[in-house]
């Protein structure tokens, strides 16, 4: 493949409340692309009223978070235009995006997911404390609260009702922090995430210096196999594509219940998906070359 030739527009930054992770992924792929000598156009989205005909290119890297990036709508409007890109199809990554319609799914194919309800106002919670408020279609964990008692609960509700009139609310699983990610059908090494936060929120992810990773995570080899087994699954029920990466709570008795699959996680050289990647030999150039291959062979 001549990658002179092929024309990528990288397509970051977005509405979303993940913009400026959006853009440090964007830029990290860019400067990835533009080290493979390919033609690369660094496309910021700044509204939903895009104008893709003046895009005289051969791929759309998305590299979008959150709502209008992760939610299916800008894969509808590049399938609409008939303009390739990377990742999943729209409606893969609506459902996958749709935490509600996500447990559906993964209920349906008899994957574990914690116990879980949704409620539209505060007094009707039938879930024992603690539990995890979170706005159905939100990203980088933006809204979510974990509550441990009565006593937390209000504060918690209101501050998870501004993101989201309906809340998605499921039993807190004390235990391990872990994520799976898969390029192709390639399944990466399970890696553990260690906060110095109860949990891994929007903090941990992009603020605090003290969140440590482990990859591989230190598993017995039967439960790293099971997790593998089910993160692949999770892939397949939600027809996901060329890359993503699903994340678990690993129970204190050992049991995996799965959280999310993320259909555009972080591209930034420290996100987790390139962590796996490189424990594997693959570092950030060649990941990124392998999606861009992989879409440019699905469209050829």
């Amino acid at each position: 493949m001549n990658n002179k030739s092929k024309t990528i527009a990288v397509l970051m930054g977005g509405i979303s409340s993940e913009r400026e992770v959006s853009i440090a992924s964007g830029k990290a792929i860019v400067n990835a692309l533009s080290s493979l000598r390919y033609n690369v156009i660094e496309h910021d989205i700044s509204s939903t009223d895009i104008d893709f005909n003046n895009l005289n290119i051969d791929l759309a890297f998305i590299a979008l978070h959150g709502q209008y990036g992760e939610d299916g709508t800008i894969q509808a409007q590049l399938e609409n235009m008939k303009i390739p890109f990377t990742g999943s199809c729209s409606l893969s990554s609506n459902n996958a995006f749709d935490k509600i319609k996500t447990r559906k799914i993964l209920k349906k194919s008899s994957i574990p997911i914690a116990e879980g309800e949704v409620i539209y106002e505060m007094d009707k919670l039938s879930i024992d404390f603690p539990v995890v408020l979170k706005p159905p279609r939100e990203g980088s964990s933006v809204g979510c609260n974990i509550v441990m008692n009565s006593q937390d609960y209000e504060d918690a509700y209101i501050d998870t009702y501004s993101y989201s009139k309906e809340i998605l609310v499921e039993k807190y699983i004390h235990g391990r922090e872990l994520t799976v990610g898969i390029i192709g059908d390639k399944i990466l090494p399970v890696l553990e995430i260690f906060t110095a936060d109860s949990w891994y929120n929007f903090d941990s992810k992009y603020k605090d210096i003290k969140t440590n990773y482990e990859v591989p995570a230190n598993l017995e080899k039967s439960i790293e196999v099971k997790i593998k087994s089910i993160a692949l699954d999770v892939y397949k029920s939600l027809g996901a594509r060329d890359f993503a990466r699903i994340d678990f709570r690993l129970s204190s008795d050992n049991k995996p219940y799965v959280l999310e699959l993320n259909s555009i996680p972080g591209f930034t050289k420290n996100s987790l998906l390139p962590k796996a990647a490189a424990a594997v030999g693959i570092n950030f150039v060649n990941l990124c070359q392998k999606i861009v291959e992989m879409a440019l062979a699905r469209n050829e």
